[in-house]
């Protein structure tokens, strides 16, 4: 069965977003950006794969990626209708009625069955780009959460889950260090 891997940005203070959704303060350096164009390259949108030379890379991990509308709308807004044409793209949104571009799918709907059924299909794992809602919804479907821990305090901003107190425990399977001082870990569901 397939994975759902959810692949976060966070400051150490728990943020993957300022509070209005914006995410342009983490420090990157080409070290870390080599790293994920190795290990991660589906993760990169699909401009970025573009400059950064990687766009005939295989994907290693994902051939799917979900989205909330709140993660898909700013690339919408920068004109990037598709913005990771590399993978099965799907945006969850009650408001987004009809998808903008014929490779995006958007689900209106309850997500959890939509994701069971998605899981159960042949395939790689499955990407969960975000964003907190989303992952709140999808909190008992998540099996590995890949988090890029920033050395930066936010003070305020878009948790990693909005979801109710319901602690759930997860085991470190992974973990990498950067010159930026990001550190990389994966954390597998305990079951």
């Amino acid at each position: 069965m397939r994975k759902l891997s959810y692949y976060i940005a966070l400051t150490i203070d728990g943020f993957i977003a300022a509070p209005d959704g914006t995410y342009d303060f983490y420090p990157l350096s080409d070290e870390f950006h080599g790293f994920i164009a190795t290990d991660f390259p589906e993760t990169l949108p699909t401009p970025g794969r573009r400059a950064l030379g990687i766009d005939e890379t295989p994907n290693r991990r994902y051939d799917t990626v979900l989205m909330g509308r709140g993660t898909y709308e700013p690339g919408l807004k920068g004109g990037f209708a598709s913005p990771y044409a590399h993978l099965r793209q799907i945006v969850f949104s009650r408001s987004l009625r009809e998808s903008p571009d014929p490779a995006v799918e958007v689900v209106s709907g309850d997500p959890v069955p939509f994701v069971r059924a998605l899981k159960r299909e042949e395939g790689a794992d499955i990407y969960l780009c975000g964003g907190a809602d989303l992952a709140g919804q999808l909190i008992d479907e998540i099996d590995e959460l890949v988090i890029k821990s920033y050395p930066v305090v936010a003070g305020s901003g878009i948790p990693l889950f909005r979801a109710e107190f319901s602690p759930r425990s997860f085991v470190p399977t992974d973990s990498r260090s950067f010159e930026n001082g990001t550190v990389v870990t994966t954390y597998t569901r305990k079951r």
